[in-house]
């Protein structure tokens, strides 16, 4: 196939055995956002660029490095989005949702946009369902969200490990920020050429380093919960509380840190015990409304890697029963007035388009998985019948629809 009419590097189809594990996903995670009684909304996949370089930072990797960004026929700057909180915030602000009730639960659910290098579970289109609750600054709200994460692992059957953090607020941050950059300026000989450039401009990215000689050399690093503030030790304190009462197993790992600079006090990940990624991640964001002119509004949130959890878990069994019509001769007629009735019975059926012998109709039959054939010839047509093949164990009889 001509190069142009491939799909671009990193944007991918999605069929088959891997789109029945794709909504085996997110049905489950909707599922469950049902119960903790989460709304819809449906955000544009494109805003404007500067939505993206205020919320995420202009120092991040992703601002720099990774968006896609163009300009329209009035030289106006646009971006694809990257990820979904600031379109939320965005839209939380500019529909006035702060003015109709004192908080908010939203999710939201579809493609995401990164110029980044193509790796198994990683895409320059990838999906994400994510969540935002806005409206409530206490600690047991950061404990349920991390319970419905928990919940979501459980549901889809995966093994992970829930690791928490603390990135205090503008109160403790810069001081924290002044020790650790005094920090790496002494160990600056052990930084990777990337993070030599992050530990002045974006310091507590280096502590996220996957390079061996990077993280070797933060071990030492101060850490941000000796510098909280009373009220960010008391929510951590309180948070760590209320995820034990709900049995919920975490660890923690001061050197965690998020991508994205609008995080505050809560972060967290829960990484893959297979494949050593995080595959849910997010935190607590309470300026990030007032920096975009909205009232002052405490927040938190995470998103969830759809591709990453398709790596980990099984297409779903078959839950439904197929019936699969094979006409033959001049019977299309009635073919389709069975194959209608039996949908109308509740029954998933399949017409044949198919034109050829019984046998090779039935080869046809095993796979598309059938369970059964409904073969229709001119005799069943004027007896008004049809001929059912159970096609698990080679019975064969004739019956009326209705006594299908």
């Amino acid at each position: 196939m001509a190069k142009d009419f491939q799909a671009p590097r990193g944007f991918h189809d999605i069929l088959g055995s891997d789109l029945k594990k794709f909504r085996r996903i997110t049905s489950t995670i909707r599922e469950l956002l049902k119960r903790y009684n989460y709304e819809e909304i449906i955000t544009p996949v494109v805003e404007f660029a500067e939505v993206f370089e205020r919320s995420i930072g202009e120092a991040t990797d992703i601002v720099q490095k990774e968006m896609f960004v163009f300009t329209d026929r009035k030289g106006r700057r646009l971006a694809l989005r990257p990820e979904g909180t600031a379109g939320v915030v965005r839209a939380y602000i500019q529909n006035r949702l702060y003015a109709l009730r004192p908080y908010h639960k939203l999710f939201y659910e579809g493609p995401m946009f990164r110029y980044e290098r193509p790796q198994a579970g990683r895409y320059r289109q990838f999906h994400q369902i994510g969540v935002e609750v806005f409206g409530v600054a206490e600690p047991h709200a950061d404990a349920e969200l991390l319970r419905l994460a928990d919940d979501i692992l459980k549901a889809l059957g995966i093994s992970a490990t829930l690791e928490i953090n603390s990135l205090g607020c503008k109160v403790c941050r810069p001081a924290y920020r002044e020790a650790l950059v005094e920090y790496l300026h002494v160990v600056a000989n052990h930084l990777c050429d990337v993070c030599m450039d992050r530990k002045d401009r974006n310091p507590l990215r280096v502590l996220d380093c996957k390079v061996e000689t990077c993280q070797e050399a933060v071990k030492e690093a101060p850490k941000m919960v000796d510098f909280l503030c009373d009220e960010c030790r008391y929510h951590y304190a309180r948070l760590k509380e209320y995820l034990s009462e709900l049995g919920v197993s975490f660890r923690e790992n001061y050197n965690l840190v998020r991508g994205l600079d609008y995080y505050t006090r809560t972060v967290f990940e829960a990484v893959s015990d297979e494949l050593g990624v995080a595959v849910i991640a997010g935190g607590r964001y309470d300026y990030l409304v007032e920096e975009f002119g909205g009232p002052p509004t405490p927040a938190l949130g995470f998103a969830v890697g759809v591709e990453r959890l398709m790596l980990l878990v099984d297409e779903p069994p078959k839950d439904y029963e197929l019936y699969f019509v094979i006409p033959f001769g001049d019977v299309h007629s009635y073919a389709l007035k069975v194959a209608d009735i039996l949908r109308r019975k509740g029954k998933v059926v399949e017409l044949s388009y198919r034109k050829g012998g019984l046998r090779k109709q039935l080869e046809l039959a095993n796979k598309l998985s059938a369970d059964y054939a409904v073969i229709i010839g001119e005799d069943e047509m004027r007896e008004g019948v049809v001929s059912l093949k159970d096609m698990r164990t080679g019975e064969q009889r004739k019956l009326k629809v209705e006594e299908i």
